[in-house]
């Protein structure tokens, strides 16, 4: 995938009305930043099917942000979960990646909670989003869960997020939204 290329002019909003709402509210979240950034609710959540756009969004506000000079690094989550796992006993590989997911100025996780998720998954991701909760630092977060998923999943990890993503979240499902098969 070209990150780069994933920006708000060229995500298309006009196939629907939930299109438009994710849009809106991706746009209204990365033209508050600055003035949200220090806050509890300096973050963004984007639930929903497959297909919808939480991706692109998630990356076009990531764009957006670095070029303003904002760092941003982001976790693609089952590849980076799986190789933070692989190297788990190798404390300075491990430290080294834990430290960056939890130090980032911006963290993007994309696709949280993809796949099947173990203790392990659960007691990483924890100890990421428990740092930058207590810190207060921003999170943009897309996953196919939902709120009542991700409480049911951890609810330390979910009531942290949804918290931090108060004031920025939305849960897009219904028939047609996928615009890789519905174009």
């Amino acid at each position: 995938m070209e990150f780069s290329k994933k920006t708000f002019d060229n995500f298309d909003y006009s196939r629907n009305a939930l299109a438009v709402n994710i849009y809106t509210l991706a746009k209204c979240y990365a033209n508050s930043f600055k003035d949200i950034e220090k806050e509890r609710f300096n973050s963004v959540l984007f639930m929903g099917q497959s297909g919808c756009g939480k991706t692109h969004l998630s990356l076009a506000i990531a764009n957006t942000f670095m070029n303003k000079g904002i760092g941003v690094v982001y976790m693609n989550y089952r590849e980076d979960m799986t190789y933070i796992k692989q190297n788990i006993l190798d404390s300075e590989v491990y430290n080294k990646y834990l430290n960056r997911y939890k130090n980032a100025r911006v963290l993007l996780i994309d696709d949280l909670f993809k796949g099947n998720i173990t203790p392990s998954d659960i007691n990483i991701i924890f100890e990421i989003i428990n740092y930058r909760y207590f810190n207060n630092k921003p999170i943009i977060v897309s996953t196919e869960k939902y709120k009542s998923d991700l409480l049911k999943i951890d609810e330390a990890i979910g009531s942290r997020i949804l918290e931090m993503c108060d004031k920025f979240n939305i849960s897009v499902r219904g028939k047609g939204l996928n615009y890789r098969i519905y174009g």
